[in-house]
């Protein structure tokens, strides 16, 4: 048995604590196998719901249980565009109206034909500014739209797609605000979180700081390393990719360290911002398709429809390669072919991953402490998904 120094046993920084329902053992298995792949100091939840009911809620690693926060980087988006979702239900927002009939000043640079349903999309262009934005910019939403609005777009709107990855939230919550007179942000918690007591907040309240654990910055293998080095496309300030992730102004972001920011987790900037459990991912899902525990789903089956249609498939223009997005989430059957056809949600920059399979009445939610290489929805969750899918088919009645 190994002793570390801090006198914690490294088979028990191994071990694999929480639950699962009968006929999900074997994701708490695949969960113990990869917890045993990884090094000692590896942390991250697992949780999932089918129909409404906590079928897993697992965790492995120092300093964490099942109530332990982290930074979901992009995962945030899909709280920001459940929101959204529930809008364009309520009548209060229409898809297919041009966004400047909210927010005039958006109209400018060649923007005035860009409708609600583009800016969902990743079509609109604007995906920063020239300049970059200051860190306190980019903590507040309101602040980068009002930078956004007056931004010609990097691409003629509707001509393509790409990903938006820190501003898109920041546009859809200055629509929101302008139609409501409201903040994204609290209309969420008003509407969603709150009601439903979930670990995932936009905006961390000073109470529950104690229970947020900072990101551990990525730490590849020298064969990572050179896998990064081989792939690298040069990020010259110009490029769409800098521009995107804000890298192209005085004080380059450095994504890796942004939760670990208290400006960013207490103003929750809702493209990235968002801090939560793998409870609040999975709840969150859960909550707006199938009900959560006995409770009405927040999303009427022909909204959930809607939401999981295809939207903007192909080549990403920021990305540099293929990718598929529906309304306001991405698709998740391009990372997980084995789910239901109209399966949606977010994954995060750290390792974050969330979603919902309508068909399969499955929700699922997966954090993890250090950023995962090489960035994006960590590669463990292939390994987990697919053990959650084929149990959530085989409980079905």
């Amino acid at each position: 048995m190994i002793i570390t120094r801090e006198g914690v046993r490294v088979s028990d920084r191994r071990a694999v604590r929480g639950t699962v329902a009968e006929g999900f053992e074997a994701v708490r298995e695949e969960f113990a196998a990869v917890v045993a792949g990884e090094r000692p100091d590896y942390a991250a939840q697992v949780a999932a719901y089918v129909h409404g009911r906590k079928v897993v809620d697992l965790w492995a690693g120092p300093d964490t249980d099942g109530e332990t926060l982290y930074g979901v980087y992009s995962s945030t988006k899909g709280a920001a565009h459940l929101l959204v979702a529930l809008l364009v239900q309520d009548g209060t927002l229409d898809l297919d109206r041009r966004v400047a009939h909210w927010w005039p000043e958006f109209a400018a640079g060649g923007k005035g034909a860009v409708t609600l349903r583009d800016l969902l999309t990743h079509r609109a262009g604007v995906v920063g500014v020239d300049g970059g934005f200051s860190p306190e910019e980019l903590a507040d939403d309101r602040a980068m739209a009002g930078r956004l609005a007056g931004q010609r777009p990097y691409w003629r709107p509707g001509a393509g797609f790409g990903y938006h990855a820190y501003v898109i939230a920041a546009l859809t919550g200055e629509v929101v605000f302008r139609a409501t007179g409201r903040t994204l942000h609290e209309l969420y918690e008003e509407r969603i979180r709150a009601p439903h007591a979930l670990d995932f907040f936009l905006g961390l309240p000073q109470e529950h700081e104690p229970r947020f654990r900072p990101v551990q910055p990525m730490d590849p293998t020298p064969e990572q390393r050179a896998e990064l080095a081989a792939a690298e496309v040069p990020d010259a300030p110009g490029t769409l990719p800098s521009i995107a992730y804000n890298r192209n102004g005085e004080r380059p972001t450095d994504i890796e360290s942004l939760p670990n920011d208290r400006l960013v987790r207490a103003k929750g900037p809702a493209s990235f911002g968002g801090v939560a459990s793998a409870r609040g991912l999975a709840g969150m899902y859960a909550a707006a398709v199938t009900g959560l525990e006995g409770r009405e789903p927040l999303l009427e089956a022909g909204t959930v429809a809607e939401i999981g249609q295809l939207h903007s498939v192909g080549y990403d223009l920021v990305g540099r390669d293929h990718s598929s997005f529906v309304l306001g989430f991405q698709d998740s059957t391009y990372r997980y072919p084995f789910l239901g056809s109209g399966s949606f949600g977010h994954g995060g920059a750290g390792g974050s991953q969330a979603f919902a399979d309508p068909r399969a009445g499955l929700a699922y939610g997966f954090t993890r402490r250090r950023y995962a290489f090489p960035g994006g929805a960590a590669p463990e969750n292939v390994r987990l998904v697919r053990a959650v899918h084929s149990a959530a088919l085989a409980s079905a009645p």
